[in-house]
């Protein structure tokens, strides 16, 4: 090495190896493209591939995300304390404190509404908070996500807000048909803020083009349901079944979880407003005609083979299954190529064109009549569909084969719905066909199809063959002394053989128990096979209901009891609605209603010394 270029110290050749071994020439900077453009031109840039679809609109600020948690907090504490008094001044409105906080909470969510409805922790937040917002609040919230709600109803958290957002809505739209309209705030934003019934309309707008592939999204199914709910309110009898159509158990056992959902304001009578919901009886006109838009925009996008997949597909078929009753509630099933003769594989086109001798059996719709997802979709086709297309159906799918179908697991519901509208010689071919079937049934626990036909025959008010000996072939009794033993029977739903070794293994049991001093926790825990169950409590309430020409050897029946045994059913929560059902029964004679009455005299004491006895009592002494 030249001299110049020698340096003094220590020489470190290892280290010198070593970072020249490891050093790389720098690459180039990348020359940034010179545009030919004006400056004020900004290009944009790909962010969609960025976008994460689980946070589509940003993700909440922790501090923002701490604050909601102590929102949903005394939320919660104040739902369950809701009955609790302000403290302080009786003239003070015990709503201003907890008013005065829900300001505070919906100022801080102001501009990051979407954010925190695709929150996993927050959306849960705005669920709770929209059961306390007024019509006002609804309306700035929903106007608030306009343009967003199909990327929102595709979310996992946020169409659970939405959701609940359409179920509290009927509440706001019932007052605003009714005239009622809240006060505006005064405010220095120009524009109108629309009425909810408008906003509804709107987001119905924006999700049709899309509607189609909505229905069979995981996420976006259960809200399409409540929408279609919202349009069509009539489509439910009740909350719980309206609750039932629109979420599943699991999601249901989520729910419940979350403790109430109700509102923190209280009324002046001291309940919540969410206690005293009004229900939208009827639809606006244009609820419904937005919903017939609905049914006809899958009818467009989806061929026949499509839209029977969606009765296979268990995300869709809850869908399906809805939007077949919208059609047939306004009338479109009975159309050649509606949705509801697609899935029936063109029975109410053949119907329409007189060929419906010529109908011959799918495959199709015998797996539907059996699949655990389907069956419900089968059950509402049987109950909804033409009169024309029911016969068809019932002679080319029930018809010779109602033995199997009515012991099936899955099939018996389906069987148990269409016997709800069989006429009366379609009710004399089941007997025929069941006649030495009614026994397996009792054994197996499958009293649908029985309880179903009782009721027709109380709704046809005749019937081919008394019922009493169907009910006595299915427990097998056929003496008089057998006959007293009826109603014990049916309400533990045991034939008369095991009925008899039920009572003889309970008597044995009681005497070695009472010879035995020990306490065994684990037999307690088995259910007693005499102890009456649902299903034979039902089976009593529809037997009662018969006509009277009908109904005479169930009465007898419990009037063969004694009036220790009444008691002891009276005291069972199954067995008292057995007598609520003889006292309510307007088939049964006021005679017999009387007689009941007066057979207690003297053991009322006895009767009304329990807390199901006791409303039995009630009920007797308001006879």
């Amino acid at each position: 090495m030249p001299r110049e270029n020698r340096k003094r110290g220590k020489k470190h050749k290892k280290q010198n190896e070593d970072e020249s071994q490891f050093y790389h020439e720098p690459e180039p900077e990348p020359q940034v493209e010179t545009r030919e453009e004006p400056s004020w031109i900004v290009p944009a840039t790909d962010n969609f591939g960025e976008i994460n679809p689980e946070a589509p609109f940003g993700y909440v600020d922790a501090d923002v995300k701490a604050y909601f948690r102590t929102v949903d907090i005394q939320i919660r504490d104040w739902q369950e304390a809701q009955e609790e008094t302000a403290e302080g001044d009786g003239d003070v409105d015990p709503n201003e404190q907890r008013r005065l906080f829900f300001i505070a909470a919906l100022s801080e969510m102001r501009g990051k509404e979407k954010q925190l409805a695709t929150d996993p922790d927050c959306s849960v937040i705005l669920e709770r908070m929209s059961y306390s917002m007024d019509d006002f609040v609804r309306r700035v919230f929903f106007d608030t996500l306009a343009g967003s709600y199909e990327v929102l109803l595709r979310h996992r958290f946020a169409s659970h807000v939405c959701q609940t957002l359409f179920t509290v809505a009927r509440e706001t739209i019932s007052r605003e048909t009714k005239g009622i309209m809240p006060t505006v705030p005064e405010s220095q934003e120009e524009g109108e803020l629309r009425t909810l019934k408008q906003l509804i309309l709107d987001i119905c707008e924006e999700l049709l083009p899309t509607f189609h592939s909505l229905i069979m999204d995981p996420f976006a199914s259960h809200v399409i349901r409540s929408l279609l709910l919202l349009l069509s309110p009539n489509l439910s009898g009740s909350e719980e079944s309206s609750q039932s159509a629109v979420r599943s158990k699991k999601s249901a056992a989520w729910k419940a979880k979350q403790g109430q959902m109700k509102s923190v304001f209280s009324s002046s009578d001291g309940k919540g407003k969410g206690k005293g919901k009004e229900t939208m009886k009827t639809a606006p006109a244009e609820f419904r005609q937005m919903a017939r838009r609905f049914v006809e925009a899958v009818r467009e996008h989806l061929d026949d083979n499509e839209t029977r997949a969606m009765a296979a597909s268990k995300v869709a078929c809850p869908g399906l299954q809805m939007l077949l009753e919208v059609e047939a509630d306004q009338d479109m099933a009975d159309e050649p190529g509606s949705l509801m003769d697609r899935v029936m594989v063109g029975v109410i086109t053949a119907c329409k064109n007189n060929l419906s001798s010529e109908i011959e059996e799918s495959d199709y719709l015998g797996t539907l009549l059996r699949d655990p997802n389907s069956s419900h979709l089968l059950e509402t086709i049987v109950s909804r569909c033409p009169d024309e297309a029911f016969n068809a159906l019932w002679k080319t799918y029930f018809k010779g084969k109602l033995a199997r179908l009515a012991a099936h697991p899955v099939a018996n519901f389906v069987m148990a719905k269409a016997l709800e509208r069989v006429s009366g010689s379609q009710v004399a071919e089941v007997y025929e066909e069941l006649d030495n079937t009614w026994n397996k049934l009792i054994r197996t626990s499958r009293t649908g199809v029985l309880r179903a036909l009782i009721d027709r025959v109380a709704v046809l008010g005749s019937s081919s063959r008394p019922l009493s000996e169907v009910i006595y072939s299915a427990f097998n009794i056929t003496t008089p002394e057998e006959k007293a033993l009826l109603v014990p029977c049916v309400l533990t739903l045991l034939p008369l053989p095991d009925y008899h070794t039920a009572l003889a293994e309970k008597t044995k049991n009681d005497e070695s128990a009472s010879h035995s001093h020990s306490h065994h926790h684990k037999s307690r825990a088995v259910q007693d096979p005499l102890e009456p169950k649902i299903q034979g409590s039902v089976l009593m309430q529809s037997m009662l209901r018969l006509p009277e020409a009908y109904n005479q050897f169930v009465i007898d029946g419990i009037f063969a009891l004694s009036l220790s045994e009444r008691i002891h059913i009276a005291h069972n929560s199954s067995g008292s609605r057995v007598f609520d059902g003889l006292l309510e029964s307007p088939t049964v004679a006021s005679k017999m209603k009387r007689q009941f009455v007066m057979d207690f005299i003297g053991h009322y004491h006895v009767l009304v010394d329990d807390k199901l006895g006791s409303r039995v009592g009630d009920r007797c002494w308001s006879f």
